[in-house]
């Protein structure tokens, strides 16, 4: 059984991790159910930073920018080396 005397510590870091892989996640999924090459479609806005590249579908353009697309940039390279560690 969990103490419930424990102080929890937030962790803001892990939060905008996992809400970042949320988005990626639901902008994929849109962009497979419209037929678009994902990783071909992301790679684009993220190097142009035009949202056209990001399908209306699912509402996944409005959901890609509320991200920034720095901390997309960051969370990706950081997941990749990560891998790339272990």
């Amino acid at each position: 059984m969990k103490d419930v005397t424990e102080t929890m510590a937030f962790k803001s870091e892990d939060l905008k991790r996992d809400n970042i892989k949320h988005v990626l996640q639901e902008v994929k999924r849109a962009l497979d159910e419209r037929g678009y090459n994902s990783v071909n479609q992301l790679a684009g806005y993220l190097i142009s930073n035009d949202p056209a590249y990001i399908s209306s579908h699912n509402n996944a353009r409005t959901i890609i920018q509320t991200v920034e697309r720095y901390e997309i940039i960051e969370e990706l390279v950081r997941s990749y080396l990560e891998e790339e560690g272990e």
